[in-house]
């Protein structure tokens, strides 16, 4: 059996549970571990802590635009060091953060960690 970690940021509690459910409804036949951590920015880190433990992974969490250019050091830098993981571990990472403008976007792409899931899926079968 494969064994997946879920890295789940919860700064948006009601936006990463909803992620992290469509997520773990589509990897009913994986063994899953979950980490919570406080914002995505510590999504990479945990990653790659565990890089050997597991056969994928899938980052979950939300990052929403305020008015500083916060968002976009945050999201540029998080999946830029996802991608790197992924690439240099050769080991599939769906990305489950979603970048939004506003909590309504948010709350309207709750299904992306299904997404995210199906993708590390497609890789692992490979």
């Amino acid at each position: 059996m494969k064994k997946v970690l879920i890295v789940v940021a919860d700064y948006y509690e009601e936006i990463s549970s909803s992620l992290l459910e469509s997520a773990k409804n589509s990897l009913k036949k994986f063994s899953i571990k979950i980490i919570k951590v406080p914002g995505v920015f510590e999504i990479p880190v945990t990653i790659s802590k565990n890089i050997k433990k597991y056969d994928g992974f899938i980052a979950i969490g939300c990052v929403i635009k305020g008015e500083t250019p916060h968002f976009d050091f945050i999201s540029i830098a998080t999946t830029q060091g996802i991608m790197n993981l992924s690439i240099n571990s050769k080991k599939p990472i769906g990305n489950g953060i979603i970048t939004c403008l506003n909590m309504t976007q948010a709350k309207a792409r709750g299904k992306k960690g299904k997404e995210a899931a199906q993708a590390i899926k497609s890789v692992l079968s490979q």
